[in-house]
């Protein structure tokens, strides 16, 4: 398999194609990494360095990347945070182009915009941006319960709720939406939750809730979901196999006090997941 991956890139930590291109190397997936963003560190931290990298210079990556053959040997496009509008449009251009080299091709996009608990943290025009013209060209999406309500215009909670988003959400473009860090109000004390819904059902995944902010976790989510619903074609299966591999990752982090995902030092949990959590069928 092999992966477009267009995101950010930070210097110091794991965000973005800084945290997906490892974990999915460590699964065997060839990835070629295209920047949006060149930073020294994730914006978490309220500061930082580095550019923007300016649409037209992505683009000129991509036609690089396409003169040396390579768009017919792509299977997914993975995209996730944009730093500016016109990103939208070249990530939207090269799907079309890859797709027409590759036919089965997919596009997996997060649309990373913010969360419950910070708003939108992204630039005012690109909730926007994703929701009206880069999430209808997709086939997977990969967003928290927070964009998914922004995506839809809903505001999910329970199940059935979250469920009826994603139908909306399905129904916009995409044929596969897995929802994560859903927090239901009825769920048991100290867990959290992802939803996987496509055109076969519906599963839900409980695992224990840690008390701790792992930056870059979602687009390691994103990234191992993708890959293995890609190789797979089995929702169930492949939330099984990410919700275990992320869960250690994160508690791989938490337990050692560092701020930023011990990547590195949990690969083991990405190559051989130990498959500790079972998806339950809701629908």
């Amino acid at each position: 398999m092999k992966v477009l991956s267009i995101q950010s890139a930070v210097a110091h930590g794991h965000v973005g194609n800084s945290a997906a291109v490892f974990p999915l190397q460590r699964i065997g997936v060839e990835v070629v990494p295209v920047p949006t963003v060149n930073f020294s560190n994730h914006t978490g931290y309220g500061a930082w360095r580095g550019p923007l990298i300016p649409p037209p210079d992505v683009a000129e990556i991509l036609l690089g990347v396409e003169e040396r053959g390579v768009f017919p040997q792509v299977d997914v496009v993975l995209s996730g945070y944009q730093g500016s509008v016109g990103i939208g449009d070249v990530i939207v251009d090269v799907v079309r182009r890859v797709k027409a080299a590759n036919p089965s091709a997919v596009y997996a996009c997060d649309p990373v915009m913010g969360n419950a608990k910070s708003g939108c943290f992204t630039a005012p025009e690109i909730p926007h941006l994703l929701r009206d013209r880069v999430v209808p060209v997709a086939d997977i999406i990969t967003p928290n319960q927070f964009e998914l309500g922004f995506l839809t215009g809903t505001e999910p909670a329970s199940i059935e709720s979250t469920l009826a988003s994603a139908d909306l959400a399905r129904a916009m473009g995409p044929a596969t939406v897995l929802v994560t860090s859903v927090e239901r109000p009825d769920r048991e004390e100290g867990t959290i939750e992802m939803l996987v819904v496509d055109g076969t059902g519906a599963w839900l995944v409980t695992t224990p809730h840690l008390p701790f902010k792992a930056n870059g976790s979602g687009d390691v989510t994103a990234a191992l979901f993708t890959a293995h619903y890609v190789a797979t074609k089995d929702a169930a299966v492949s939330l099984e196999r990410t919700a275990s591999s992320v869960f250690d990752l994160i508690e791989t982090t938490y337990r050692s006090g560092d701020r930023e995902l011990r990547l590195v030092q949990a690969q083991e949990f990405y190559a051989t997941p130990r498959m500790q959590f079972s998806t339950e069928q809701v629908r």
